[in-house]
């Protein structure tokens, strides 16, 4: 089992000032095949020199991110700021087949938060944006949900009269949609918005004292029936050139090629590669803007789900800590861009 890890380098930190709409783009498909993760991260908080982070616990797999913060106030007052989770964007295209956690719920991702172990009670931000224009108020007045992914929000646009359709359209909000699924022809207004979401609260930080803040989610996994990785794409440029990306942003090196060729050469199908692949992307290059910058002590937890899977991400003095689990740490991390996990599954043995 080749496992790779490489360094992070110095990267901006994750807690920036409170735009509460700031949400993250996901990654494009890379094939028919393929379904895109959506990228999301940490918190975020207004500005406070006051407040630094002695610590961060960073756990993530397919089924769960993790995060527990250590937050320090060293001031000699009490400090109530904005803290805010931005979920990632969604915009529903024919050509992007995104993942989607929890697609029957505006919290598609399933995020919790508590405070000293206590359940916080947030507030939901939701804005509509089509063409960069918001027409969050337009929607709310036709009584159209902004998800454009829930059921309900086709069946409220497939009610709209026509002449609504066509001003839909003019708008970038909705394009017209036909086709056949078995069921004779269908039309219907398909959404073309983006949905901004941001989940918010105020905390107060008790002077000169520790507060633990954690928060757990679903992440959004980008899935393909096979990799790129391994491939021989001498006469295909376009996958060349997604293969060299997917490279450098999972910090792919020849020792984890060598695990991927060893596994292609023992195939019964000669030059296959017998892997599929799945995609987690986590916000960390979003600016650090409590006392210091940096985070003084930053642990990360990656667990490939299962012991003949293959992993490769960036990081720096990464040790395995399980048949499943790689953990690095840091003292004064300060990250200088995003993290990307690729995890590569053995086919099924036939």
């Amino acid at each position: 089992m080749i496992d790779n890890h490489k360094t992070f380098g110095r990267r901006t930190a994750r807690l920036l000032l409170a735009g509460l709409l700031a949400a993250a783009a996901g990654t494009p498909a890379l094939a028919n095949d393929s379904t895109a993760a959506l990228s999301a991260g940490g918190l975020i908080l207004v500005p406070n020199l006051d407040i630094e982070m002695a610590s961060e616990d960073l756990f993530i797999s397919e089924q769960e991110v993790r995060v527990r913060y250590v937050f320090r106030n060293t001031a000699k007052q009490d400090q109530t700021v904005l803290v805010a989770f931005p979920m990632p964007d969604i915009t529903i295209r024919e050509s992007l087949n995104i993942t989607i956690p929890n697609d029957a719920s505006d919290n598609f991702l399933d995020f919790k938060t508590t405070v000293e172990g206590k359940p916080v009670q947030t507030q939901l931000e939701q804005r509509a944006l089509a063409l960069e224009i918001d027409r969050t108020a337009m929607l709310r007045d036709l009584k159209i949900p902004l998800a454009p992914y829930l059921k309900q929000t086709q069946a409220a646009l497939d009610a709209l009269p026509q002449d609504k359709w066509k001003e839909f359209e003019a708008l970038g909000l909705g394009m017209v949609d036909e086709y056949e699924a078995g069921k004779g022809p269908e039309r219907h207004l398909a959404p073309q918005w983006t949905l901004k979401s941001t989940y918010y609260w105020s905390q107060t930080f008790p002077a000169g004292k520790d507060l633990v803040v954690e928060h757990k989610y679903r992440p959004s996994v980008g899935m393909s029936a096979g990799t790129l990785i391994g491939l021989k794409l001498k006469d295909n440029e376009y996958a060349a050139e997604e293969q060299r990306q997917q490279m450098d942003q999972f910090c792919v090196d020849q020792a984890f090629l060598n695990g991927v060729s060893k596994a292609s050469k023992a195939s019964k199908n000669s030059g296959e590669v017998p892997f599929s692949d799945a995609r987690i992307h986590y916000i960390l290059q979003t600016g650090g803007n409590w006392s210091g910058g940096t985070i003084r002590d930053f642990k990360l937890t990656v667990d490939k789900g299962a012991p003949e899977n293959l992993v490769s991400f960036c990081g720096k003095d990464v040790k395995k800590i399980s048949p499943t689990q790689f953990q690095m740490t840091a003292k004064d991390f300060y990250p200088a861009r995003n993290l990307g996990i690729l995890i590569l599954k053995p086919y099924p043995k036939q």
